[in-house]
């Protein structure tokens, strides 16, 4: 029993040791690439300061309107990411992204993410770099919470939301964070400072985007480095572990029923009947029959709606403010 114990032992500790030395490897590679990486790391968009630290605007086109991209929770490089459909807005409007705290060339700010210190910082920035209200909103996912909390405190501001398979502010108070997914998001946080992002590149940046034709090749790179390096960091992590507070400050103030919001659902063949599509859709119907203005319609292709249906987004888009807010 003694012998048995004694190589369970050694066993133990050469496992801890072997975990040791692969993550002092994986962090001294990771810390090596970033060097490297920022080498030929150019920047895209303006610098806009906020206390002390800094954000990144991107800015492209002319015109009348202005349609602010707002990203989904971990997409490290917005700039990048959104391009296919940002790209044919900008051909007769202006469109800005702001990559918000922690995302593409904008700095970590270790705040504590709080709805309404999000809201201050994009707005400032868009003021800072040029943008004046009214806009129109282009959120997707996560920054839905972010447009409805804006069209709520700001009415005058926002013209109208344009809601790429958005998350509702009532949906992430009625299905609050569990421990384990609480926990899950603090070990992801906690792997990517240590570089493992590197070991497992398809959940860090999303493949579709490099089988595009919209990047160069450059851009490319520029999107897989901004990705390693920003990828599921303290920013992000907070948004996520907020999201339950920050939509409970939405659900407490009243609906925006002013603001003319196209809801674009995204679906696929294997989830079209699923128990999430349909209350998903139910959910945005709901919220659509409060307001005066509002469409509900559903786009084929995956929650990253953006790079599945570009062009039947931008024109369904058009035909909504030229249609139904102008």
């Amino acid at each position: 029993m003694k012998k048995v114990l004694k190589v369970l032992k050694r066993l133990f500790w050469g496992f801890i040791v072997f975990i040791l030395l692969v993550s002092v490897s994986v962090f001294g590679y990771h810390r090596y690439q970033l060097g490297k990486e920022s080498e030929t790391m150019d920047s895209k968009g303006t610098f806009v300061e906020f206390h002390n630290k800094k954000l990144n605007v991107y800015n492209e086109g002319d015109g009348e309107n202005i349609f602010v991209f707002m990203s989904g929770s971990g997409i490290a490089a917005p700039v990048y990411e959104m391009k296919g459909l940002y790209s044919k807005f900008s051909k007769k409007n202006k469109i800005a992204i702001v990559e918000r705290a922690g995302y593409g060339y904008s700095e970590v700010f270790d705040d504590n993410r709080d709805i309404d210190m999000i809201l201050e910082q994009t707005r400032n920035a868009l003021i800072q770099s040029g943008n004046k209200p009214p806009y129109i909103l282009v959120p997707h996912s996560l920054s839905g919470i972010e447009a409805i909390y804006w069209a709520q405190k700001y009415p005058n501001e926002v013209k109208a939301i344009i809601a790429l398979d958005i998350g509702l502010p009532k949906e992430y108070v009625t299905y609050k964070m569990g421990f384990l997914d609480s926990l899950t998001i603090r070990g992801m946080n906690f792997l990517t400072k240590m570089g493992f992002q590197r070991l497992a590149p398809s959940t860090t940046y999303n493949p579709e985007v490099i089988k595009q034709t919209f990047l160069t090749e450059h851009e490319k790179e520029m999107y897989k480095a901004i990705s390693y390096k920003q990828f599921f960091n303290d920013d992000m992590a907070q948004e996520l572990l907020r999201s339950y507070e920050n939509g409970k400050k939405s659900v407490n103030l009243p609906t925006p029923k002013e603001t003319p919001i196209l809801f674009l659902s995204a679906y696929t063949d294997q989830n079209k009947t699923s128990k999430y599509t349909k209350k998903k859709n139910e959910n945005y119907e709901e919220l659509a029959d409060q307001l005066l203005i509002a469409d509900v319609i559903k786009i084929k292709g995956k929650h990253s709606i953006y790079l599945y249906a570009p062009e039947e987004i931008y024109k369904l888009a058009i035909d909504f403010i030229n249609g139904k807010v102008e």
